[in-house]
């Protein structure tokens, strides 16, 4: 059942759910299915943005030509009853056991879940560097920015680089540009930290760019782990 859903960027909804699900792991994801009244279905895979053990926190991307996403922004409300089965997912995840240095990448909605590794290493992960860049069009549509924002300022170990791709940016260390080789290897030269674990998630093209940018930035391919999705960045 569909517990709440509030806007976090102008086109990324938060769907909070109430369901008896077991306990994920950050990096996992629901598959999520919608039936007509007509009997027509259509289902789509949606990453969970919450930490383990917290109430279920999509974020939906609306998609103009998507079969599911609409639903969410246009027509669903609290109450209404979902189908949902998970979580899922093995390879993209990461554990406060897994140790670090933790160095992850996202493009657009591909942050949501990064956002369940952050909120976990929050919580679990005291002392464990941890970087997160983040790819967007524009700084209002840094899903999360403002808690992301807040735990910087909070946590020494954890650090946030936006990098703005059609727009200003608004901090000292941000990037106006998207995320080349060059670029990478700038940022974990600043950060001070060779990371252990490297998860990257996004659209396909988003994807693609920054693991080669990251090879060129002689990260081992073996480090790096990546999950994307179809749609653009």
């Amino acid at each position: 059942m569909i517990e709440r859903i509030a806007p976090v960027t102008p086109r990324i909804a938060s769907v909070i759910l109430k369901a008896d699900l077991a306990r994920h792991v950050s990096g996992q994801h629901l598959d999520v299915r919608l039936t007509a009244p007509d009997g027509y279905t259509a289902q789509r895979s949606y990453s969970i943005a919450s930490a383990p053990g917290e109430p279920v926190e999509l974020l939906v991307e609306k998609l103009d030509d998507g079969e599911v996403s609409p639903y969410f922004h246009d027509i669903a409300q609290a109450g209404d009853a979902i189908e949902v089965r998970g979580p899922l997912g093995g390879h993209f995840i990461w554990r406060a056991e897994d140790g670090g240095p933790v160095l992850l990448v996202a493009g657009g909605s591909g942050i949501a879940p990064l956002m369940a590794m952050v909120r976990d290493w929050a919580r679990t992960a005291v002392d464990l560097p941890l970087m997160l860049v983040c790819s967007a069009r524009t700084w209002d549509e840094l899903a999360c920015r403002d808690e992301l924002l807040g735990l910087e300022a909070s946590r020494t170990g954890f650090r946030f680089v936006a990098a703005i791709t059609r727009g200003p940016v608004q901090r000292a260390g941000d990037r106006a540009q998207r995320l080349d080789a060059a670029a990478l290897k700038e940022l974990i030269v600043r950060w001070g930290h060779l990371p252990r674990h490297v998860l990257v998630c996004g659209s396909n093209r988003f994807v693609e760019g920054v693991t080669r940018g990251l090879a060129d930035a002689t990260l081992a391919a073996g480090m790096i782990r990546t999950e994307r999705y179809g749609g653009a960045e």
